[in-house]
């Protein structure tokens, strides 16, 4: 799969973030992941920045095989970038039903137009955020 890269530019440092654990972060701005499930619904619509929080519970050798199998991404790399912003999507919904194979629910916000940018370093934070980038 292709992925797409933006640049940092002025506008994008007034946006809001939200944090998401390694892998699921890089697997949204690689363009693999449309939907992000979440316990709550987000009335926010519009591009938001991706930032990977510091966990890598998510990255063990086990939870990354599971990955693989699962959602057939055959490609994840061995290491994840943590702790700062990996990319920009656009929240185009929010749904409690959807087609895709990454919906879990209760709630999903789907995504579009995700892209990586060079990562930068920030702290995360519970629900959307501005980040001080």
């Amino acid at each position: 799969m292709k992925t797409k890269s933006a640049r940092w530019t002025p506008g994008l440092k007034k946006l809001k973030a939200i944090s998401i654990r390694q892998p699921w972060a890089w697997l949204i701005v690689n363009g693999y992941k449309d939907v992000e499930n979440r316990i709550w619904a987000a009335k926010l619509r519009g591009p938001v920045l991706i930032h990977a929080g510091q966990s890598k519970s998510d990255t063990t050798p086990e939870a990354l095989a599971y990955i693989k199998r699962r959602y057939r991404v055959a490609n994840l790399p061995d290491t994840f970038e943590t702790g700062g912003i990996v990319g920009i999507a656009e929240i185009t919904d929010c749904v409690q039903r959807h087609h895709s194979k990454w919906f879990q629910g209760p709630f999903g916000w789907t995504l579009a137009s995700a892209r990586r940018l060079p990562f930068k370093s920030c702290k995360g934070q519970l629900k959307f955020f501005t980040p001080e980038i």
